[in-house]
């Protein structure tokens, strides 16, 4: 059994990974929440829409692992500010997707090249390498949490 005095939660990798990705966060939230009026999980929506398209909103789950309830929340928000549109499955009735209505579209594309910035200035403090070797590091972490058991849209932070 391990000294609980011996666990350095400053050196726990999941930890760390969480207090980087929040300072990520919610730097890049003081840049679009205020003149944009989004919150992180109604951006997250809106970037994984914009990128994928045709999305429902399990498939936004998915993509995002963040918490069903966020999501529907961020999804409902974004319908009510008419950026977002449901749009009715042709092979399937019974499933919604979502796509950007031009209104979403603009506002995707004015707050891209924000997003843009702050990840080049980010990454500004590694070297070419070292990006290159940080993507393939979180493909395999994030390969292994999924042959753990770990699942997009369980319960949890986010």
């Amino acid at each position: 059994m391990t000294d609980p005095a011996d666990f350095a939660l400053e050196e726990f990798l999941p930890y760390r990974l969480s207090v980087v990705t929040n300072h990520a966060s919610r730097l890049f939230a003081r840049r679009y929440s205020a003149p944009y009026g989004l919150s992180i999980p109604e951006w997250r929506v809106l970037a994984v829409v914009g990128r994928f398209g045709g999305l429902s909103a399990t498939g936004v789950v998915e993509r995002t692992a963040m918490d069903k309830v966020k999501v529907s929340r961020a999804v409902r928000a974004l319908l009510d500010r008419g950026l977002l549109a449901r749009q009715e499955d042709a092979a399937d009735r019974r499933v919604q997707r979502l796509a950007m209505t031009e209104a979403g579209r603009a506002l995707h594309a004015a707050i891209l090249p924000e997003a843009r910035a702050l990840e080049a200035g980010l990454l500004d403090a590694l070297a070419p390498a070292e990006r290159q070797l940080l993507h393939a590091l979180l493909d395999r972490l994030e390969a292994r949490l999924l042959a753990m058991g770990a699942a997009a849209g369980d319960a949890g932070p986010d």
